[in-house]
């Protein structure tokens, strides 16, 4: 698999591993697994054999089986590292800091169930607002005092952010966003249900492609209501869209807004899926998302369908006006009309 794209791997890098014939992953369900009926394979394992073991050669599912190995051999070569997966960030974020052992754990603002040496665990782009930072500054603030940096990637998917390219000594992935609920260890239990491995190895099939698209979206509609809000008012006529967007969007935040350098170097290929606005009004936040037609109200983020939630609903430490916005795959016109006719219904209301 040497020298192929990430685009190729996501499809292929588990085709060593395919031992039947059926071209869609089955699903194995049995924790234990046949010993060889070579007596010259059954050899005592320890720690250093089970290591070595084919990657096609299971004995019990704490440690491997079909479809964990498959799901984690595809995302070995995306995040450039050794994956170990999780049933949750939460446990993958566990296992993380059990292997560091730190005395002093540093973490800012962030995810609000994650809030506040040995170790920096860094989220970027960061949780709900889509803005990033640079992991390469953080990177030479930990090393430089003998610390580990942990990078929360989660907004940051491969094809779109490889934070051991700035120095990150372990990255976290997690997966609690549509289709599964998972976490990823890249460099480590807790381990990952059946079903989830196999739902989980297809969703990462298509992630560049996907992400980049998704991104991309995410820009235009970013762009077009920051555009908006940077209008001159003698420049803005009644009743037009940007006029609307005004009335409404108090902020808006995202990546591809941000113009230090370090942005556009760490992440070259699109700023992320998920932005957030702050509108002029609570009641707006209230009847918004329930104006919309392609947008389903809903927590989480990161699948083909596009999301909005009032995040009051769920955090509450954010300012009650913030909406967080994960875009799919629709048009990005068709998204766009469809956040100004909810806004005219908003301000009517």
């Amino acid at each position: 698999m040497a020298g192929l794209q990430p685009a190729t791997l996501a499809l292929h890098a588990d085709d060593p591993l395919n031992v039947v014939t059926d071209v869609a992953p089955p699903i194995h369900l049995s924790t234990t697994f046949r010993y060889s009926n070579n007596p010259d394979e059954l050899v005592p394992w320890s720690d250093s054999t089970l290591a070595n073991l084919p990657a096609t050669s299971h004995i019990y599912s704490r440690h491997t089986n079909p479809n964990n190995t498959r799901f984690e051999t595809i995302l070995n070569p995306l995040l450039h590292g050794h994956v170990v997966s999780y049933t949750s960030g939460l446990a993958a974020l566990h296992a993380a800091l059990v292997f560091y052992n730190p005395r002093r754990i540093s973490v800012g603002n962030g995810y609000h169930a994650s809030h506040g040496g040995d170790l920096i665990l860094l989220e970027t782009p960061v949780n709900p607002h889509g803005t990033a930072f640079d992991i390469q500054h953080y990177a030479d603030r930990a090393h430089a005092r003998g610390a580990y940096l942990i990078v929360d990637s989660t907004f940051g998917p491969p094809g779109l952010q490889d934070p051991f390219l700035w120095g990150a000594d372990m990255v976290l992935h997690s997966g609690g966003c549509e289709g599964t609920v998972d976490g990823r260890s890249v460099a480590f239990g807790f381990r990952y249900g059946e079903y989830g491995r196999v739902v989980g190895g297809e969703e990462f099939a298509d992630v560049e492609v996907r992400v980049q698209r998704q991104s991309a979206t995410v820009a235009k509609l970013v762009e077009f209501i920051d555009g908006a809000l940077r209008m001159a008012d003698a420049d803005v006529q009644e009743g037009t869209e940007e006029a609307v967007v005004r009335l409404v969007v108090e902020t808006v935040t995202h990546a591809s807004l941000q113009t230090e350098e370090f942005v556009r170097r760490q992440m070259p290929n699109g700023f992320g899926t998920v932005f957030s606005i702050t509108l002029r009004e609570k009641r707006f936040s209230q009847v918004l998302p329930t104006k919309l037609k392609l947008f389903h109200h809903a927590t989480s983020l990161g699948g083909v369908e596009s999301l909005i939630e009032w995040r009051a609903l769920t955090d509450p430490t954010v300012d009650q006006r913030l909406m967080r916005l994960s875009i799919g795959l629709e048009n990005w016109e068709d998204l766009k009309g469809d956040l100004v006719q909810a806004m005219r219904e908003a301000i009517k209301a």
